[in-house]
C-alpha cells in the first residue's frame, strides 16, 4: 500500500512538472525588459521567448512577433528550444510507461517484477526531463544576469529574468522529485515483494505434535451423533481427526503414513485442511 501511494504522489509530480514544462515552452515570458537608470518609462515592455519576441504597451495593446528564421537565431536559442522540446517528448513517454506500471492500473497485472520495473523505467524518463529542462533555464538565467550587470551595454538593452524561467526552474525540479519517488518505490516493491508474506506452516495450522519426520500433526476427537443417540460408549468409539503440515510433500506422505489410525468403529476420518 505505501509502495502504491509512492506511485501516485510520484506519478502527480511527474504531471505536474511536464504542464510546468508546457507553459515555459509556449510562452515568450523569459525576459522582460529593465526598466533602470535613463530607460524609465514604463509605457512599453518587450519580452522575448523561445519562439517570439512581444511588445506590451500602457495603452492595453498586446503584439507579438514569431521568429522569421531558425536558422539565423543565436546558438543557445536554438539549443533551449530542442531541449525543452526534446523534455516534453520523454514526460510524455514516462507518463504513458508509468501508467502501465503502476499497481493501480490492470496493464501487466500478474507479470510480477516486469511491472515494478516498467514503473521505474518511467521514473527515470521524468528523471531525464527534468534534467534536460532545467538546462536552457539555468544557461538562460545565467546569460541574462551576466548581460544585466555588464557596464558597457545600454540600459535600454538589458533585460531581466521572467516569468518562465521561474516556472521552468520549479517545472524541472518537480519532475526530477516525481521521477525520484518512482524510481524508490520501484526499489521498495523488488526489495519486499508483491506478495503477501505469510508465516511457516502456511495455509496449514502450525501447532500439535512435532513427529520423528518433521511433521507438525494436531488431533481432534470425532463423535457420532448416531452412536451417542443409540446409547453406545462413544468413548471406545471416538475417531482421532488427523491434520498434518509440512515444508515439502515428501516430508507430509511420510508423515501420515507414519501417523497410527484408530481401530474404533465408527467414522474413520483423515484430511487435511
Amino acid at each position: 500500500m505505501a509502495s502504491a501511494a509512492l506511485e501516485l504522489m510520484g506519478f502527480f509530480l511527474g504531471l505536474l512538472g511536464m504542464l510546468g514544462t508546457v507553459v515555459t515552452t509556449v510562452l515568450p515570458y523569459w525576459q522582460i525588459s529593465a526598466h533602470i537608470g535613463s530607460n524609465i518609462v514604463t509605457a512599453v515592455v518587450n519580452m522575448r521567448g523561445l519562439w517570439m519576441e512581444c511588445v506590451y504597451q500602457s495603452t492595453g495593446s498586446f503584439q507579438c512577433e514569431t521568429y522569421n528564421s531558425m536558422l539565423a537565431l543565436p546558438a543557445d536559442l536554438q539549443a533551449s528550444r530542442a531541449l525543452m522540446v526534446i523534455s516534453l517528448v520523454l514526460s510524455v513517454l514516462a507518463i504513458a510507461i508509468a501508467v502501465l506500471g503502476m499497481q493501480c492500473t490492470l496493464c501487466l497485472d500478474g507479470s510480477g517484477a516486469t511491472k515494478s520495473r516498467v514503473a521505474g523505467a518511467g521514473g527515470g524518463l521524468f528523471l531525464a526531463a527534468g534534467f534536460l529542462s532545467l538546462i536552457p533555464v539555468s544557461w538562460t538565467t545565467h546569460e541574462v544576469v551576466q548581460t544585466f550587470y555588464r557596464p558597457n551595454i545600454p540600459s535600454s538593452m538589458k533585460f531581466e529574468l521572467g516569468e518562465c524561467l521561474y516556472v521552468g526552474l520549479a517545472s524541472a525540479l518537480i519532475s526530477m522529485l516525481g521521477g525520484g519517488v518512482l524510481c524508490v518505490s520501484c526499489c521498495e516493491k523488488q526489495d519486499g515483494g508483491r506478495g503477501r508474506r505469510h508465516g511457516g506452516g502456511y495455509p496449514y495450522p502450525v501447532g500439535g505434535v512435532v513427529l520423528g519426520t518433521g511433521v507438525q500433526t494436531t488431533s481432534q476427537t470425532y463423535r457420532n451423533p448416531t452412536l451417542q443417540a443409540g446409547g453406545i460408549n462413544t468413548a471406545s468409539r471416538g475417531q482421532t481427526l488427523v491434520r498434518s503440515t509440512s515444508g515439502s510433500s515428501q516430508a507430509s506422505g511420510r508423515g501420515v503414513q507414519g501417523a497410527k489410525k484408530p481401530t474404533a468403529a465408527g467414522y474413520d476420518i483423515t484430511g487435511y485442511v
